[in-house]
């Protein structure tokens, strides 16, 4: 059936909505404010006791024995590529479809960035292109749940076991998603979540990373504080005295601050309200987009529960007279703020300074042409689900070949 041609607002038309809804945002609540406002009242801003509650209440909701919080989550691979030992001459594979970051921690410890290409319809890291680029240099794998549906999991650690590989999980994407009736978290060698604004909970900014190693654990605490311990078991000298300490290793200050975990410690109470919330929103699109002539809407694995941080669609290009610019400024003229996640990490001019060429991840490629994301976040109402909805209708009617 043909959809009604409207005047886009891009073409002075009257827009869907009045003000911009952006495709994340946070939900902060009273009670969110007033946990910030009593440690503020507090002896402690960092290095306190919210830290050690907030590590062990995000190890209990993965399903791991510890946890250890870093400033950002980029800081937080950091230390897990450290954690892992990867240093020169090291190779580490990851996807390109994904943030920066994912690949930036390998380079940060020296080592060299294998991109593998995706699935075409679950746009997660394919397990065969991984077996495919392993060599005797392969340290470690990086797969990264994109959009929070969670990678084939049990089929990359079969693939790291046999190859005595060390599996980085970035979960980035997928806190509160499970693979299997496990929680994301649970499964790989360590495991790292976001806390930034837009994702399932926040702390400003913020991550962390779950393990069950103790191995993983105390060197993660080892690097995110100047390499820097106070510990009688890892002291290489007896200690002089109470103040005593050792830098053992050239870490980094990485320190989460008590005011950004006690956040994170409210945020976390209300994580099953806003996947929950997250995972309604995703059904509406679905439903609508079902058979729809003009998007490809993403699809899920029915082993794996996606907690749903982004929605990804792929535009019918060859329906359609306009190119996806244009159809992504014509959209956010109606007030509807998508956006495109993401640039392929291997297309990125450092990364083409590197060696890395357009045709490395083919898959990859072609979706990254296709796709925008749309609004979703658990705050929208009602009325945001429809005003989106009704926007891409009118936006694709008003270009429909």
């Amino acid at each position: 059936m043909q959809m009604k041609r409207e005047t886009l607002a891009i073409h002075g038309g009257s827009p869907v909505r009045d003000s911009l809804l952006s495709y994340g945002r946070q939900w902060i609540s009273e009670a969110d404010i007033q946990a910030v406002m009593e440690t503020l009242r507090s002896p402690f801003l960092t290095q306190g006791p919210k830290i050690a509650e907030f590590e062990s209440k995000i190890a209990e909701t993965a399903g791991a024995k510890y946890a250890v919080a870093f400033s950002n989550g980029t800081a937080a691979l950091h230390g897990a590529c450290y954690a892992a030992g990867i240093g020169e001459g090291d190779e580490v594979i990851t996807t390109s479809m994904t943030f920066a970051a994912s690949a930036n921690c390998v380079r940060y410890c020296g080592g060299t960035v294998v991109f593998a290409d995706i699935l075409a319809d679950e746009y997660n890291i394919d397990p065969e292109q991984i077996r495919a680029k392993i060599t005797k240099q392969t340290k470690a794998i990086i797969p990264v749940d994109f959009t929070g549906q969670p990678v084939d999991l049990d089929e990359i650690m079969q693939i790291a076991r046999e190859h005595n590989l060390v599996v980085i999980e970035d979960a980035a994407h997928s806190l509160g998603a499970s693979y299997r009736n496990k929680p994301v978290g649970s499964i790989a060698d360590m495991t790292m979540f976001s806390f930034h604004p837009v994702k399932h909970i926040t702390t400003g900014e913020g991550g962390i990373i779950v393990t069950n190693s103790e191995e993983y654990y105390q060197r993660l605490l080892l690097f995110r504080s100047h390499g820097i311990t106070r510990s009688a078991a890892l002291l290489e000298k007896e200690a002089e005295g109470p103040w005593y300490y050792e830098m053992l290793d050239l870490g980094y200050n990485y320190r989460m601050t008590d005011m950004q975990a006690v956040l994170g410690v409210s945020q976390l109470s209300r994580l099953p309200e806003f996947v929950a919330r997250r995972r309604e929103i995703a059904a509406r699109y679905n439903h609508h987009f079902a058979g729809h002539r003009l998007v490809v809407a993403p699809q899920q694995r029915e082993d794996r529960e996606s907690s749903w941080h982004l929605y990804v669609i792929q535009l019918e290009l060859d329906k359609l007279n306009a190119t996806r610019s244009e159809i992504y400024r014509a959209l956010q003229a109606e007030n509807i703020g998508v956006n495109v996640h993401y640039i392929p990490v291997h297309l990125h001019p450092y990364y083409q300074k590197l060696g890395y060429q357009r045709g490395d991840c083919p898959v990859a490629e072609k979706l990254y042409e296709r796709i925008l994301t749309l609004p979703l976040f658990p705050a929208m109402s009602e009325q945001d689900i429809l005003d989106v909805l009704q926007a891409v209708d009118k936006v694709l009617a008003a270009y429909e070949k």
